[in-house]
Parts: C-alpha cells; sequence; structure tokens
C-alpha cells in the first residue's frame, strides 16, 4: 500500500497546511475581553528563566551525558542509560551483494521492504517497500496472532518480487528485524522482549525471543527466510547512514520518540567481560530519553510528568521529542488563560483537554509569518477552541518557540555529550576529522526552529573550528534500508 497520500513526514508527525476552505469557515475572532501584552509577562519571563539553557548549563548536560555514558558501559544498571550491546560487530562496507528483506515493526503500522545490492560499483540497484496497519484487536491480542499476522503481510509482499530481484542460487532470503520496543539483546539475531510499549498489551511474548516468534511465524506461514540481524530503529539508522559515507559514527532519532546510538571501541565496554567482538567494535544503543541530569524543568514539566504513565521516567525525551512538546505548551497556555485570561474570561474545554495541541500545531504556528498572525489563530480555534486577538497569537507563538528552542538546544548538548565520550577514549580521531551524525524522525525533519536550534548548541558547545568537522545530516528512512544492510552484512553467505 502507497503511502503517498499522508503529508510529508516520518512517522505520525506532520506539517499541517491550511486549506482555503478551512481558513473561510473558521468564524472571525472576537477581541479577547483584555490585553494579554501587559498581564502575561511575569508567567512569560518565569517561563523562559526555568527553560533557560546557557552555555554553561548545555556544558553540564554534555558533561554529565558522557558520564552517564561510561558509567551504563561499566556495568548493566549503572546509570540511567542502559548502554545496549547491539552485538553489531560488522557495518555495511559497500561491498554487500544480493537480494535482502526489512521488516520494521516500531508502531501500529508495519513497514516490509526489499532491495538488490550490487556492491560498490553498482550499490543499490533496485528497492521497493509496503506498508501494513496492524488491527486494533491483534495489539491486545496473542504473540501468535501478532507474528501470523505479520508473516502473512511478509509473504504476500514477497510473492510480489518482481524480475529487477534476484536471489543467488543455492541461497535462502535474509531478513533484517527492526523491533523498535525494549529488548535485550542476547545475539545479533536473537533478543528477549523485556516489555511492549506504544499502546500494545500482546500475550505470551514478553520473556521471549522476538526473532523466534516471528521465525516460527514464517514457518507455518511456508515462508522460506531467515532473520539474520534484529536492531532497533537508531541502529538501523546508523547502518543505513554508514553504507554511503564512511566517517557516520552516530545516529540520533528525534520524533515522536528519541534514542541515539554510536560506534563504540569494543575495549572500551568494561560489561563485555572478556566477549570478543570480530571486528574490535560494536554499536552501542544508549536508551537516551532516560537521562535526566541537570535538565531545567518547569512547573508544566513536572506536572506532565506526574500525570504520565511513567512518572520520573524518560526524562530527557519528555523534554526534547515530538510526543510532548506540543503538550507542554498546551499547559502553559492553560496556565496563562487561567490566571492572565490570555483567551477571555473562560478557558475553553478543549484546551483543557491532555494533548490536545500536538508538536505538529506548534510547528505550523511558528511558520506563520503574516502580520496578523492568521494560520495561529486559525489552529488556536480549530484544535483548541481559543478565540484570540494578534497580542494573544503572538504570546503563544513565544511560548512555542522558548519549549522549541529548549528542546533543540539540549538534544544539540546530547550529541555533543556522545562525541565528547568518543573523542576522550580515542584522543584526537572524532573532532580531529570529519564525523557525521545521522539525524532521523519527523521532528527533526519537519521542525525547521528545532534544527536550527540543535545546530546553534553544537557549534556553541564545540566552537566554531572543532564544529566544522562535525555534519549532522538528515537520514530520511535510513532504518528501513539499515536492516536489510545489516542483514547482508551478517549474512551467514557472507
Amino acid at each position: 500500500m502507497s503511502v503517498a497520500a499522508t503529508p510529508p513526514a516520518v512517522g505520525p508527525f506532520y506539517l499541517r497546511r491550511r486549506s482555503p476552505s478551512t481558513a473561510m469557515s473558521m468564524p472571525r475572532f472576537r477581541m479577547a475581553v483584555r490585553s494579554a501584552a501587559v498581564s502575561v509577562t511575569p508567567l512569560l519571563t518565569k517561563l523562559h528563566n526555568d527553560s533557560a539553557t546557557p552555555l554553561p548549563l548545555l556544558c553540564h548536560v554534555a558533561d554529565a551525558m558522557a558520564a552517564d555514558m561510561r558509567a551504563g558501559l561499566a556495568v548493566d544498571g549503572g546509570s540511567d542509560l542502559k548502554m545496549i550491546l547491539s552485538y553489531v560487530d560488522s557495518l555495511p562496507s559497500g561491498n554487500e551483494e544480493g537480494l535482502f528483506y526489512a521488516l520494521d515493526l516500531g508502531g501500529t503500522n508495519f513497514r516490509v521492504l526489499r532491495v538488490q545490492l550490487g556492491g560498490k560499483q553498482e550499490r543499490v540497484i533496485a528497492t521497493e517497500f509496503d506498508q501494513v496497519s496492524i488491527p486494533k484487536e491483534l495489539m491486545f491480542g496473542t504473540s501468535e496472532q501478532l507474528f501470523d499476522f505479520i508473516a502473512s503481510g511478509l509473504a504476500k509482499f514477497a510473492q510480489k518480487e518482481g524480475n529487477k530481484f534476484h536471489l543467488p542460487t543455492g541461497t535462502k532470503r535474509e531478513i533484517g528485524f527492526t523491533f523498535s520496543f525494549p529488548v535485550k539483546q542476547t545475539s545479533i539475531d536473537s533478543g528477549i522482549l523485556i516489555k511492549w510499549t506504544k499502546g500494545f498489551s500482546v500475550s505470551g511474548t514478553a520473556g521471549k525471543d522476538v526473532v523466534a516468534c516471528l521465525n516460527e511465524a514464517m514457518e507455518r506461514r511456508g515462508l522460506d527466510m531467515r532473520v539474520s540481524a534484529l536492531v532497533n530503529d537508531a541502529v538501523g539508522t546508523l547502518a543505513g547512514a554508514r553504507y554511503w559515507d564512511d566517517d557516520v559514527m552516530v545516529a540520533v532519532i528525534l520524533g515522536t520518540g528519541t534514542n541515539a546510538c554510536y560506534v563504540e571501541r569494543a575495549d572500551a565496554i568494561p560489561k563485555l567481560q572478556g566477549q570478543v567482538s570480530s571486528s574490535g567494535r560494536t554499536i552501542i544503543n544508549t536508551e537516551w530519553g532516560a537521562f535526566s541530569d541537570g535538565l531545567p524543568l518547569t512547573e508544566f514539566d513536572r506536572e506532565m510528568d506526574a500525570a504520565s504513565i511513567n512518572p520520573g521516567e524518560q526524562i530527557f525525551e519528555k523534554t526534547i521529542s515530538g510526543m510532548y512538546l506540543g503538550e507542554i505548551v498546551r499547559r502553559v497556555l492553560v496556565k496563562m488563560a487561567e490566571a492572565d485570561a490570555l483567551f477571555g474570561e473562560s478557558v475553553p474545554e478543549k484546551l483543557s483537554t491532555p494533548f490536545a495541541l500536538r508538536t505538529p500545531d506548534i510547528c505550523a504556528m511558528q511558520q506563520d509569518i503574516s502580520d496578523d498572525l492568521q494560520d495561529v489563530g486559525s489552529i488556536l480555534y480549530n484544535v483548541a477552541g481559543v478565540e484570540s486577538n494578534l497580542s494573544a497569537r503572538k504570546i503563544v507563538v513565544h511560548v512555542c518557540d522558548t519549549i522549541v528552542k529548549r528542546g533543540g538546544r539540549l538534544a544539540g548538548a546530547g550529541i555533543v555529550g556522545i562525541l565528547q565520550k568518543m573523542e576522550e577514549d580515542s584522543k584526537g580521531l572524532i573532532f580531529g576529522k570529519r564525523t557525521v551524525v545521522a539525524m532521523d524522525g519527523g521532528l527533526y525533519e519537519n521542525y525547521p526552529q528545532y534544527r536550527r536550534y540543535l545546530q546553534e548548541a553544537v557549534t556553541e558547545l564545540l566552537g566554531t573550528e572543532i564544529s566544522k568537522n562535525v555534519v549532522i545530516e538528515h537520514s530520511k528512512d535510513g532504518s528501513g534500508i539499515g536492516a536489510a544492510l545489516l542483514a547482508a552484512a551478517n549474512s551467514q553467505y557472507a
């Protein structure tokens, strides 16, 4: 099924475009009962101060990230960061040849992809992909039901293999499995599910090897295919970007959620305890969303965290990722509406609904450069039931910018923390040459202000000269092809 009908996006994050019909159907805005320009200033000032990310704070966050990484590498449970071994020792080199598949399960859809690789000369000869929605009942069904459905979709996709794709004689189809749920990885092609997240509550899978679950389902379908690599989306993104550029050392996902991984030397991982990496290096999945040291939190962050399904957890993710930025802004606006009558004498019910204002909404508002901020007014009315005057709209945009600036700059500090840790161990091999950070996710792709704040923080922290060597580039949808490439790099026929 084609995904071209949806607005440009990675995952559920996309930019809202105002249609002429939307603009015309919107009622005329009444002026708020009293001006918000002066009365809201103390709240705005406090928000600005509590969210501030001056250079000394960013330095602390970067240093603390590096320290937490070391503690997590020393022993399991040593820090907030899990620092999970991916068992990816062989990265794509460009020499890979043959037909490989990828399966990406990370939410309410799963994606299947195939790629024909032609080695150094031809690289990627052909690719095809399909996307399948998972019925709601299967998200609460049994493990066998879910994996049978996935294997069925994969089998249908495999049957459509056209003339552009050729399996070498005497070989079995191999697949890279991107599984973006918490897993205790035990080898490159096995991992025990810790727990389902993202709205899934499938019985009979926790504590089991998810690769075995998929292999058994493929056997039941008569599908002759073998999983040769189990990865998460960050690891897949790194592999996909590395295939085209040998200087890629870090990958970061900034979408609905967030994560980061990087290439680590095996001798810098004490908890390996004698396990040998064939290449002397491996990819570490940081699970950096759990980081929390020294973050500038507001009363609105604390309220949101307390009301969440995981209070006290994933604090970094809650300050920098797309799932939460819109909700933080909404909570600020509710306080301003209650305390200072920002939108008149009453607070609309829709504005009081948790997560009614999403990150794509605040992004769209920040793109409005019209004199009367008409798009801002439309979004506030259609999404939050709010009628606003120009003064209120300006304040709303300022609140959006304050929260997004903090998020982007903290994400930049996190990236510098990872690079800093790598530089300290390699003594010049990171900052002394070109080093690429591959970025993926709808938040990074679609929010220009967020991207700019992230880059500015990296440049401030590293200085103009060193930051010239650190290239932060978008690797759109790298995790899908990355899983196929890791299947190739770890093929039983390689």
